[in-house]
């Protein structure tokens, strides 16, 4: 598991917020889905809590919103309207406007989303990843540069190539795989299934 420190400094983002807040306010999956939510959409437009409770609740059922029924939404609007958001709106992580039924995201909105990308036990190890195409990297152009065969007949164009695309190939399966350990799963994924 990644430290949340080591998640920060790869981001090259400052700790905005305590590391404790952020697990306190992000124990419960609504709580996390309403923070993903804000990520995905655009941080700047007010969300509409009666769309964000039938969002979570076709996320919550696995299926798609319009599957959901008046039930099921109530039962998330209600916990969203009476206990999750105003705690969310106390922390900060959000402006609850509780008459015009909109959230806001903050200027802390942000910075809980790195709380939402903790590394399960299935994750890649990607640091002895980038380590070991760093050595082997580094031991072809030794290779190349010391006329050592059968790299001293491997024109240098073939080399950059070789590296640039094994470059490109980890930082999008980096970037697939990221995306794939949010916390509980995406859910907006799950639903699509």
């Amino acid at each position: 598991m990644a430290a949340i420190e080591d998640v920060l400094a790869i981001k090259n983002r400052s700790p905005t917020v305590e590391a404790d807040t952020a697990f306190d306010i992000l124990s419960n999956q609504r709580r996390r889905m309403v923070v993903q939510m804000l990520e995905e959409t655009s941080l700047a437009e007010p969300l509409d809590i009666d769309y964000l409770s039938r969002q979570i609740a076709a996320w919550e059922q696995g299926t798609s919103i319009d599957q959901i029924d008046y039930t099921d939404r109530k039962s998330v609007y209600t916990s969203l309207q009476q206990l999750h958001l105003p705690a969310m709106d106390e922390a900060e992580v959000i402006d609850f406007d509780e008459r015009a039924g909109t959230i806001t995201a903050t200027e802390d909105t942000e910075g809980y989303t790195v709380y939402l990308e903790v590394v399960n036990d299935e994750d890649v190890p990607w640091h002895g990843y980038y380590l070991g195409l760093a050595a082997i990297s580094g031991s072809l152009l030794l290779a190349l540069s010391l006329d050592v065969a059968p790299f001293d007949n491997l024109p240098v164009f073939a080399v950059y190539a070789f590296l640039t695309v094994s470059l490109l190939v980890s930082a999008v399966a980096h970037t697939y795989f990221a995306r794939q350990r949010r916390v509980n799963t995406d859910p907006i994924q799950e639903a699509d299934r």
